[in-house]
């Protein structure tokens, strides 16, 4: 029986590297090779010829990498973007700072940007958030990047998309079927949350699973209701800057935990029907403590819960998108000694909160140490 050698975290550091530089050194040869058979292919004669020449790039390459050529296809498309348009994020990967995972969020998402600044300006963040946070942590900071810097290119592609919402309803094998609804991001959250709602509000004596409950209630409501508008009845947390929401400029809606954006005005025409999920919330813009107020017990209010759920979205424990709202709350200093106030408490899964009750320290890829930092939310 073979036992395991000593491992420390900086060695499992320094081992992701060397295959980060692996992958970064696979990728410019990929792109170096698509590149020679494209020149290749333009000295041919014929305009045949040279679309057939072009054609097989992505089977030849894909099939030496052991990929689809849709797959090789939106790798390349990727790479070929970060290496010509983002060159600090390019030499990070190189050096090993950043995996072939993270560069392809990069590229993916630079697809959606028009301006040669908000190139500019992704080139100077991307790498070093992407250097300390997870793909899913990056992937939502991305999407919130894209909205902030070109919010106006941004409306323009939601309202395009909110004119194809759809729902499509396609029939499976054993009697069952398939509902596939494209709606507004807000819209959906607020669906989510009231089947949740519901489905746990059901209790024990339900035999049913959680997700049978939720496809239950569905059903039900779909099929006894007549309503031709959606009526929103779920707490949703949207987070809007003054400025956006007074008009001054333009700019987007935030879920809380960064999953997803919609534009401001579609947020603020909800505001205006009186839905009954619509809070306003002023926030500390340099510590974001919702309330100054100090509570003398150890548990938070409700009104403070609910507040705290909707500021940081997630469980603030590095790398955990457990939703606010399935956490516990706790406190950054124990209680007593620290109070019950909003710049003392995050919310924690019920994992995390007791790793650190029991003085569970996170050790970052960049080798740095701390129990818990609120989430991100600058882009």
């Amino acid at each position: 029986m073979s036992s395991l050698l000593a491992v420390s975290s900086a060695q499992l550091t320094e081992l992701d590297r060397v295959v980060a530089r692996a992958e970064a050194a696979r990728d410019a040869a990929m792109l170096a090779m698509a590149r020679q058979m494209r020149a290749d292919s333009s000295r041919a004669e014929s305009p045949m010829r040279r679309q057939v020449e072009l054609s097989v790039i992505p089977l030849t390459i894909g099939q030496a990498m052991g990929l689809s050529e849709t797959q090789l296809m939106n790798r390349l498309a990727a790479v070929e973007r970060v290496h010509d348009q983002l060159p600090d994020t390019w030499t990070a990967y190189t050096s090993g700072s950043i995996d072939a995972a993270r560069v392809r969020e990069i590229g993916r998402i630079s697809s959606r940007l028009e301006r040669d600044e908000s190139f500019e300006r992704l080139d100077t963040k991307a790498a070093t958030y992407a250097s300390t946070h997870t793909v899913p942590e990056l992937r939502a900071w991305l999407k919130r990047f894209v909205v902030r810097v070109e919010p106006d290119r941004a409306t323009v592609r939601a309202e395009k998309e909110r004119a194809a919402r759809r729902v499509d309803i396609s029939h499976d094998d054993d009697a069952m079927a398939w509902v596939t609804a494209y709606l507004p991001s807000h819209v959906a959250a607020a669906i989510d949350k009231r089947l949740d709602r519901a489905a746990r509000a059901m209790g024990a004596d339900d035999d049913r699973t959680l997700p049978q409950r939720r496809a239950d209630m569905l059903a039900s409501w779909t099929t006894t209701s007549e309503a031709e508008e959606p009526a929103l009845r779920a707490d949703i947390a949207v987070t809007i800057g003054a400025d956006i929401l007074a008009g001054a400029t333009e700019g987007f809606g935030f879920a809380a935990d960064g999953s997803w954006a919609v534009p401001s005005g579609w947020i603020a025409e909800l505001a205006q029907t009186g839905s009954p999920f619509w809070h306003r919330m002023v926030l500390d813009p340099v510590t974001d403590d919702v309330l100054s107020h100090e509570y003398a017990g150890r548990f938070a209010p409700e009104i403070l819960t609910k507040a705290l759920i909707f500021r940081d979205g997630v469980c603030q424990a590095p790398g955990c998108l457990t939703p606010a709202d399935r956490c516990d709350i706790d406190h950054r200093q124990p209680w007593p000694d620290g109070p019950t106030t909003g710049d003392n408490l995050n919310p924690m899964s019920r994992r995390h909160h007791s790793q650190k009750g029991h003085g569970v320290i996170w050790v970052l890829p960049d080798e740095t140490r701390r129990v818990v930092e609120p989430l991100d939310r600058t882009a």
